[in-house]
């Protein structure tokens, strides 16, 4: 992706299942579960860069003995910076200790991070800033065991102001306006609430308070816990949860908006937001590590029991398809062969608008997200070429000019595939004033020099989508000016983006969007006016409806134009004023997108079809904001 937007975030939650002298003997170390909770956070790196945190709960600790420990940080580098945190004491105890160090039963009794209950978090911030306090894991304490809490997610509710309302029926003061305060404390309520519950309960029976906190440890219904905590939730999340007396869960919501991916066997659980990281970290097969579905929770209980539950009534599937586009790494072998379709399914498209012209047509692509798709590309060309090579032969043939040097010509007839945009990873905007940091962006990217022919190829450049266009505008596009093309194609594997998300990717603002800036200069400069004005009337009007009732009124900013029309007056907008080449963009179609990614159908973005009423009061909201001139979140 050319423009770079904030990611989601990843969880990795890890439960042994057997002592820690059992990984002792088997690994040759009880920090295995550790260990395999680093390479969890670090195969997830793309998903969260703003912080990172964990946390590990020693299961059966004796009184006055902590069991929690927590590590968190917001630095220029935070998963390092956590594990550093995490290895410092135990390197010195080994240091100090080395015999003692080996042995599980002392490194659990005496060394912080020794346990059998880890959840990992990898933050990139949609809510909030990026204060300490919203890095997860988050914490609400308790002197009794069962009664503490650590959630860590990745979500973003549409209405945390309906919830928040809903605390302070209760009683509760939460001390932040967030939906990670919003859904601890939720959470935390009807963890209480089930705890008294049980209480009142096993007290009637007549059992002594010991004994209570016992059998309340062993028969807390989690289930019900979530069913009544995420009643009133909208929006997409997974959300991974240790209680303090070893219970532990990962939950994800009815539509399946954000992924979650588990494996267990008789040593291990584990649950990570992408199935590769699994498979590489437990080294397992692809068909071993299963999907967390939609409602679904898997719930693993202190005595190991693990089961996979319905909390909340599952909807009709629109799991996000920006992460099979982009967001997931593109070693899940699902997303691989998804992301080479959607370039395969261009190559009709962008052959038309070459006319075919192959001799002076050379396709690329921008380094290096959008590589997958480029290779998809690249075989839909030779697809659509190997059918006018066979056509060529056959006509040809039927008119008995079919020579041997003839039928040599057009079979090694080949399409030009070469790397041009080359992305200088060690480049830094290392100049802080705005003057020059600009100039210093549009050498982010480099060229390959001498392979396109002066004023006569077309340059056909594939991206795996365009949000802003800001650094096309700025930078590619300047760069690849300077190879002299005739004209230059930019593609986008995905569709327009045309509306805010609001469960967990950093799209929440109309003005951002250069397909948004398309449509509003089309009416302005068509004297449609009055619809701009409508739409926000509209959107006004809907304001204090319950989201149940509202609808998506910004739809009727795009209607009057064709995706084509809004794609060309893109392309104008994104020309730099001082480009030779003929600037083109293309991108994806809604129907072959649900073609490439036929099972994750979540689409709001690209159509505005929001899974949850949520969405629909977000996308009126952001568009309400856009007019009104204020540069916020809709939620």
């Amino acid at each position: 992706m050319s423009d770079q937007i904030k990611h989601e975030c990843g969880i990795a939650l890890i439960r042994l299942l057997k002592p820690l002298e059992y990984y002792q003997q088997k690994y040759g170390t009880w920090q295995y579960g550790l260990q395999r909770l680093f390479l969890l956070m670090e195969k997830q790196h793309n998903r969260g860069q703003d912080g990172a945190g964990a946390v590990v709960l020693k299961i059966d600790q004796p009184s006055g003995k902590k069991y929690i420990y927590r590590r968190r940080s917001n630095g220029d580098n935070p998963i390092q910076e956590v594990i550093n945190e995490i290895n410092t004491p135990l390197n010195e105890a080994r240091k100090q200790n080395p015999e003692k160090f080996n042995d599980p039963v002392w490194a659990k009794e005496n060394l912080p991070f020794a346990g059998e209950v880890y959840l990992g978090h990898l933050r990139y911030g949609t809510f909030g800033n990026n204060n300490i306090e919203y890095c997860h894991p988050v914490m609400r304490e308790n002197n009794w065991r069962s009664r503490n809490l650590a959630l860590a997610g990745n979500f973003n509710l549409t209405n945390v102001d309906e919830i928040f309302a809903l605390l302070e029926e209760l009683g509760q003061h939460p001390k932040d306006f967030s939906d990670t305060v919003t859904i601890l404390e939720n959470v935390g309520h009807f963890l209480d609430d089930e705890v008294q519950l049980l209480f009142r309960q096993y007290k009637n029976e007549g059992l002594s308070n010991v004994e209570i906190s016992e059998r309340i440890e062993t028969n807390l219904d989690v289930k019900k816990i979530l069913e009544r905590s995420s009643k009133k939730w909208d929006g997409g999340y997974v959300i991974g949860g240790i209680f303090g007396h070893g219970d532990a869960f990962v939950m994800r919501d009815p539509w399946g908006i954000r992924p979650a991916y588990y494996y267990h066997d008789d040593e291990i659980a584990v649950v990570a937001s992408e199935r590769p990281v699994i498979q590489t970290a437990i080294n397992v097969r692809y068909r071993d590590v299963k999907e967390l579905m939609p409602g679904h929770a898997l719930i693993i209980k202190k005595n190991g029991e693990i089961s996979d539950q319905i909390v909340s009534v599952p909807q009709e599937r629109r799991s996000c398809s920006f992460e099979r586009i982009y967001f997931s790494r593109g070693s899940d072998r699902d997303i691989y062969h998804e992301r080479k379709q959607l370039g395969y399914l261009l190559a009709p498209t962008l052959l038309e608008k070459v006319n075919f012209d192959i001799d002076n047509t050379v396709f690329s692509y921008i380094p290096n997200t959008a590589e997958t798709a480029y290779l998809g590309l690249m075989d839909g060309v030779r697809h659509e070429m190997l059918r006018h090579k066979c056509e060529a032969v056959l006509s040809e043939s039927a008119s008995g000019n079919l020579t041997r040097e003839r039928l040599m010509e057009i079979v090694s007839h080949e399409p030009r595939f070469e790397k041009i945009p080359i992305k200088d990873v060690k480049m830094r905007t290392f100049i802080t004033a705005d003057s020059g940091r600009d100039n210093m962006v549009g050498h982010v990217y480099d060229v390959t020099y001498g392979i396109v022919k002066n004023l006569q190829d077309t340059l056909v450049v594939i991206d795996d989508s365009i949000v802003r266009g800001t650094t096309l505008k700025r930078s590619i596009l300047r760069i690849l000016d300077r190879l002299h093309p005739k004209r230059i194609i930019i593609v986008s594997s995905a569709p327009q983006i045309r509306y805010p998300d609001c469960y967990g990717i950093d799209m929440a603002k109309m003005g951002d969007f250069c397909a948004f800036a398309a449509a509003i200069e089309l009416l302005k400069e068509t004297g449609r006016q009055s619809v701009i004005d409508e739409v926000y009337k509209k959107c006004k009007e809907q304001q204090n409806l319950p989201k149940e009732d509202i609808v998506n009124c910004v739809k009727d900013i795009y209607r009057p134009f064709t995706a084509e029309e809004i794609s060309a007056k893109i392309a104008k907008m994104l020309t730099p004023e001082d480009m030779v080449a003929e600037v083109d963009i293309v991108f994806q179609s809604i129907e072959n997108l649900h073609k490439a990614c036929p099972n994750d159908r979540g689409d709001w973005y690209f159509t505005g079809d929001y899974p949850t009423p949520g969405g629909n009061k977000v996308v009126n909201t952001a568009f309400i904001n856009y007019i009104e001139g204020r540069n916020e979140r809709a939620y």
